[in-house]
C-alpha cells in the first residue's frame, strides 16, 4: 500500500515538515535523531537542515528514494533505513531525540515497537510524537479508519511510563500535509524526555 501511496510523483504529504515537529525540534539535546515511518523524508531532511545526524526508518523503499531526492535537493544528507519496524534493530542509547510522527500501529505492536524505540534514546532523550488520536474517526480528514490503530494520551503514557512529561495532551487543530492530512483533526502531542 506505502509503496503505491509513494509512487506518485508528488509528494502526497508535501515537503515541509510536520508543524508540531518544526515547532519543537530545537528540544532535542543532541545531534544524533532517529524517525519513525519517515516515508518520503519531509520531517528527516528537515531536521537534517538544522543541522541533526537522521537515520529515517520506513517499510517502503519507493517512499526512502523519494527521501533521498528530497535530501539532495536541499543539500543536506540523511540516512534512510528500509525495514519494518517490528524488525528493525533500534540499538541502546543510540539517539538524542525520537520523532514519531503520524506512526499508526496496532495496539501490541506499537508497545513493543516502542519499548524497543526509548531503549535507544541516550538518558536527557526527547520523544516528539504526533498521532492521530481514536477521535479522530469522527473528523475523517486523515490516518487510518481502523480504532485499533490510534491510540489515546493515556496509552501513550503508559507506554512512555517513567518519562517527564512536558506536554502530553489531545487536541483538535488544522492540518495540511498533502491530500492524505487536510483538515480539523484531532491529535494527540507528546513532548517527554528520557530520565
Amino acid at each position: 500500500m506505502w509503496d503505491d501511496r509513494y509512487s506518485q510523483a508528488e509528494f502526497v504529504y508535501g515537503t515541509e515538515p510536520n508543524d508540531f515537529l518544526r515547532d519543537n525540534a530545537r528540544k532535542i539535546p543532541g545531534p544524533d535523531v532517529i524517525s519513525l515511518a519517515e516515508g518520503e523524508g519531509r520531517n528527516a531532511v528537515f531536521l537534517a537542515g538544522l543541522g541533526f545526524n537522521v537515520t529515517g526508518v520506513d517499510s517502503s523503499r519507493v517512499g526512502l528514494d523519494k527521501a533521498q531526492r528530497l535530501a539532495k535537493a536541499r543539500s543536506v544528507e540523511i540516512t534512510t533505513v528500509q525495514s519494518d519496524l517490528a524488525d528493525f534493530d533500534f540499538g541502546v542509547e543510540k539517539f538524542d531525540g525520537l520523532v514519531s510522527v503520524f506512526c499508526h500501529l496496532p495496539t501490541a505492536l506499537n508497545r513493543s515497537v516502542f519499548k524497543m524505540a526509548i531503549r535507544s534514546l541516550r538518558p536527557g532523550g526527547i520523544v516528539v510524537l504526533e498521532a492521530y488520536s481514536p477521535r479522530q474517526l469522527d473528523y475523517g480528514t486523515g490516518g487510518p479508519p481502523n480504532i485499533e490503530l490510534l491510540h489515546s494520551v493515556e496509552e501513550w503514557k503508559q507506554i512512555l511510563d517513567g518519562f517527564e512529561f512536558e506536554l502530553a495532551h489531545e487536541v483538535v487543530r488544522m492540518i495540511e500535509e498533502g491530500e492524505y492530512h487536510k483538515g480539523q483533526s484531532s491529535v494527540v502531542q507528546i513532548i517527554a524526555r528520557k530520565p
